[in-house]
């Protein structure tokens, strides 16, 4: 198992200079990868190429491109482009978002998620072949029937024509079996390595259903991860964000990270973390989380026992995790990365 490392939401606590402080220490540290999300807020792109010029070896990765952001051709152009200035080093990561930001942000409809994944993948591919892009799909339709359009070809090439690694975020049991069927690479959130049976399943569903091994697919999981000489200093680092995702990524109708968190078995914290954010007391939902919770979701432990969780993930069949540090200065940070990567060669 490999490491990885998470940006999540650039500039939210840190600094330009401070990011790529980490992401240099990563990269001096053999972490083989650094991914950059975004919600509505900071772009992906810009920040990958911003690191890119400054790397020379880790990956850079998205994590994630939403895709009702961009149509799916200028995500195959984007993704071209990265491919080749990086010298082929550059892995998507794909997500439909939510139907919060979708609709409220980006102005596309929140519909038929798993039909317009599974076409926009065939639209990036058949360009990156360098196809004359015509696809005639529910969601996508290249060239519109009724205008001037014409079927047109990608005019640049991925690095030494290669297809592009495309990871998808997935958490429901349909979008983790597409994932299973058409991409190469899983990027679940709130990972548990526990609960891997019932969604490593899902992932082997649908790679039968394409022919092939779910040993295809690489299982990159993103994590909150705190590493403090204290175990509940570390819980506690974790807990703003864990309680945003279980309680405020969504309503009390559709909050698929919730809805996740009690299939693990919690059931009633969830609804009660859920509740308590929701009505703005985000300090006692932060709270209301259960170390248990907290342990199962997140990377956190002490420098001396934070090796036998990351081989709890390594023995979960994890390629590659994505840690995201949480600490208050970025030397706090830098150095949850050190212990990591110490702990990580143990684990190799």
């Amino acid at each position: 198992m490999r490491l990885g490392l998470h940006i999540a939401y650039w500039g939210l606590g840190l600094d330009a200079d401070d990011q790529m402080r980490l992401v240099k220490e990563a990269e001096d540290l053999d972490f083989q990868s650094v991914w950059v999300g975004e919600a509505y807020g900071s772009d992906a792109p810009t920040i990958l190429s911003w690191i890119a010029a400054r790397t020379s070896k880790i990956e850079v990765c998205s994590g994630v491109f939403q895709m009702p952001a961009r149509s799916a051709a200028m995500t195959a152009m984007t993704g071209a482009t990265l491919d080749q200035l990086t010298g082929g080093r550059f892995r998507l990561g794909l997500g439909t978002s939510g139907p919060q930001v979708a609709e409220g942000w980006h102005g596309a409809r929140f519909d038929r998620p798993l039909t317009r994944t599974r076409e926009y993948i065939d639209v990036l591919r058949m360009a990156w072949r360098r196809e004359k892009v015509r696809y005639d799909g529910k969601t996508i339709q290249l060239p519109l029937p009724d205008g001037p359009g014409k079927p047109l070809k990608l005019t640049i090439h991925t690095h030494e024509d290669r297809q592009i690694p495309i990871y998808l975020a997935a958490l429901g049991p349909q979008n983790t079996t597409l994932c299973g069927e058409i991409a190469d690479g899983w990027l679940p959130v709130l990972f548990s390595p526990e609960n891997v049976g019932t969604t490593k399943g899902l992932l082997e569903k649908g790679a039968e259903k394409a022919g092939r091994s779910v040993d295809d697919i690489a299982i990159a999981p993103i994590c909150y991860s705190a590493v403090m000489d204290d175990i509940d200093d570390a819980r506690d680092a974790v807990r703003p964000m864990t309680a945003l995702y279980v309680g405020g990524m969504g309503s009390r109708e559709k909050n698929f990270y919730n809805t996740l968190v009690q299939k693990y078995g919690f059931e009633d914290a969830a609804k009660e973390v859920q509740d308590l954010y929701l009505d703005g007391k985000k300090e006692e939902a932060m709270a209301a989380l259960p170390a248990e919770l907290i342990d199962t979701v997140c990377l956190v432990g002490t420098p001396d026992s934070i090796g036998d969780r990351l081989r709890a993930y390594a023995d979960a069949g994890v390629e590659q995790l994505l840690v995201n540090p949480i600490g208050d200065t970025v030397e706090d940070r830098v150095q949850q990365l050190r212990h990591l990567a110490r702990a990580g060669v143990a684990v190799a």
